[in-house]
């Protein structure tokens, strides 16, 4: 993707010439594939506009960035974590066992998770939680009755669902889009079914209903896709009944191949989301190394470029991918101009 190349006055931050003093002269992040068009994005475009060689961005899923981000300072690790979720206590503690102590938290804005499926297939046009759990999960209500699930179509539950084979692509378990799916749409629905109540009247403590209510099935209706969103498209492509998980943005570069279900009877979009109105939307991140700021040459540059107004505002660039923009926007941009590291 190319851009005209912005003026730094434009953009009101300085472009700094590359000192010789640092080992390595290129920023290097790695993370959520959900991120991953964004920070690429504005990696080319900082490439383009200052005087620092274009940052490496590379996938690999929240989990597995955060996971070499907290491998330890050094020229030999990377600088930027990229995340669909924030950082986990267990992670936070991980990096500090290695010496990565102070880390800056930076908020980018806001995407949604959305149900896409063939232009073609089945109309999957309305869902609610509930739909999803009795679609894929181990065990189900039926006749009052915590059972193994014995659905195979979809209109095994639910009459105004199509007649059509349950077959559903989800991100695997390094995603941190799996975490914001678990946690708002299966989990909900767990709930909203009544059986997170009947796991605790048949003798589950309530610790274990909630981790039990987000299994999915292993029986091939469910399937964990631990590659990127082209693979899930991949899957879709193949499969005329299928049903695949994706951020706003990657469906809204998309739509000539997919078409969107509703959620809980609203249709994801930017405007729904930044709303609030769409119930499975979520935060997205990067973390800093702070240690690597003034030793990586264009690092903090490029993370007050990322936050820039005119970057990550409601009329830049990656508005236009399909980011929300974030309204408390300008707060992020101070914590990265002050270096703030979390709590």
């Amino acid at each position: 993707m190319s851009f005209v190349k912005l003026t730094a006055s434009t953009l009101a931050i300085a472009a700094v010439t590359a000192t010789a003093a640092a080992a390595r002269d290129n920023v290097q992040v790695a993370g959520s594939s959900t991120v991953l068009p964004y920070a690429s994005i504005v990696a080319e475009a900082f490439g383009e506009n200052f005087d620092f060689p274009t940052p490496v961005v590379e996938s690999g899923g929240s989990s597995a960035g955060l996971k070499r981000f907290c491998e330890g300072v050094g020229e030999n690790t990377i600088d930027v974590a990229n995340a669909s979720r924030k950082i986990k206590d267990k992670e936070i503690k991980a990096c500090a066992e290695a010496g990565v102590t102070d880390i800056i938290e930076v908020r980018i804005g806001y995407d949604g998770i959305v149900f896409a499926s063939q232009l073609q297939g089945p109309e999957f046009t309305a869902f609610t939680p509930s739909d999803i759990f009795n679609a894929l999960a181990p065990k189900v209500l039926v006749d009052g009755q915590l059972v193994d699930n014995p659905h195979t179509k979809w209109s095994d539950f639910n009459a105004d669902l199509p007649d059509a084979e349950i077959m559903a692509f989800i991100p695997g378990t390094k995603h941190g889009t799996r975490e914001v799916f678990e946690e708002k749409v299966v989990a909900a629905g767990c709930e909203a079914t009544g059986a997170m109540e009947a796991m605790i009247a048949g003798g589950m403590s309530e610790d274990d209903a909630e981790d039990a209510c987000l299994a999915v099935r292993n029986d091939g209706r469910s399937v964990d896709i631990d590659g990127d969103y082209t693979e899930t498209l991949a899957r879709i492509d193949a499969n005329p009944n299928g049903i695949g998980v994706f951020g706003l943005a990657f469906y809204e570069n998309n739509t000539d191949k997919l078409k969107v279900a509703t959620m809980s009877g609203v249709v994801p979009s930017t405007e729904s989301i930044a709303s609030g109105e769409y119930p499975v939307s979520r935060p997205l991140y990067f973390y800093i190394k702070k240690a690597h700021i003034g030793v990586i040459p264009g690092l903090k540059e490029y993370a007050e470029f990322f936050v820039a107004d005119e970057i990550a505002g409601p009329d830049g660039p990656l508005a236009a991918y399909g980011l929300v923009s974030d309204p408390e926007l300008a707060a992020t941009q101070a914590v990265v101009a002050d270096e703030a590291t979390m709590n």
